[in-house]
């Protein structure tokens, strides 16, 4: 078939107008990003002054009709020891900065669904599905194991389930009375247990303001309690953790808040 020249300019045009908004597309991993969070309507942000800072600053804000808004818990948190490294959340990675791994002591960075919240007491002032732990709850860590990254109970799965896994959930009877996980959340990072991507990253209690941990984010227990209280579960919340500087590269394209400047100090 012939097109007059004024078509067949029209459609070259138009051709080449959609190779290069797909070349654009595929240069580009932060284009359309949100879309993968667009029904979320609570976030917890976490930004560090850099990729190897152990501590940052935690923020709630609540998306309306004009955007996210602050939603008034404002908080130190620690995270790995460390820094933090691009996880396998709700984002494709960037080119820059290191990968999560597991046993690297980086806390994941992106954008991840928050899921089940768990505690040593048998429920909690929260609407988040919740978890009461018993002596045989653990999380598995070892890597390609059936159950790798999801928390079970080795009296129902079995003992050859959890076996070599260094994460039991009840620390205070394993773990001479430890209470960081006396209250905490899940962060759904490598949901899809891909081998040695990284496991069981949670948010939970802190010992003290210069407890760092060995991939997960830290709080005071009274910014954990209100936490908690204000997450709910149909607003499908997400937890993102973000060196500033990349925060402010993709802030844009993945339709996040506005934030100040911080230091690299405590």
């Amino acid at each position: 078939m012939t097109f007059p020249r004024s078509l067949r300019s029209r459609l070259v045009t138009g051709t080449l107008l959609l190779i290069l908004c797909a070349s654009a597309a595929v240069g580009d991993p932060s284009a359309n990003e949100a879309g993968s969070w667009q029904q979320s309507r609570q976030l917890v942000l976490v930004t560090v002054a850099d990729w190897n800072a152990d501590h940052g600053v935690l923020n709630t804000y609540t998306r309306g009709r004009h955007g996210w808004v602050a939603a008034g818990i404002s908080a130190p948190v620690t995270i790995g020891s460390n820094g933090a490294g691009w996880g396998l959340g709700l984002n494709a990675p960037l080119d820059d900065g290191p990968v999560k791994h597991e046993g690297d002591s980086r806390s994941p960075a992106g954008v991840f669904r928050i899921g089940q919240v768990f505690g040593y007491a048998a429920g909690a002032a929260t609407t988040m599905p919740y978890r009461a732990l018993s002596a045989t709850d653990y999380c598995v860590d070892v890597s390609g194991a059936t159950h790798y990254n999801r928390i079970v109970d080795a009296s129902v799965v079995g003992a050859a389930a959890v076996k070599g896994s260094t994460e039991p959930m009840r620390r205070d009877i394993h773990l001479h009375g430890d209470q960081h996980y006396r209250l905490g959340f899940e962060i759904e990072q490598n949901w899809q247990q891909k081998p040695g991507a990284g496991s069981c990253i949670f948010g939970h209690l802190w010992t003290s303001p210069t407890d760092t941990t060995v991939g997960c984010t830290a709080m005071a227990p009274a910014v954990m309690q209100s936490l908690v209280a204000w997450l709910q579960p149909q607003r499908k919340p997400i937890f993102v953790l973000l060196p500033q500087g990349v925060y402010l590269k993709v802030r844009g394209a993945w339709q996040l808040p506005v934030i100040a400047a911080q230091g690299s100090s405590r």
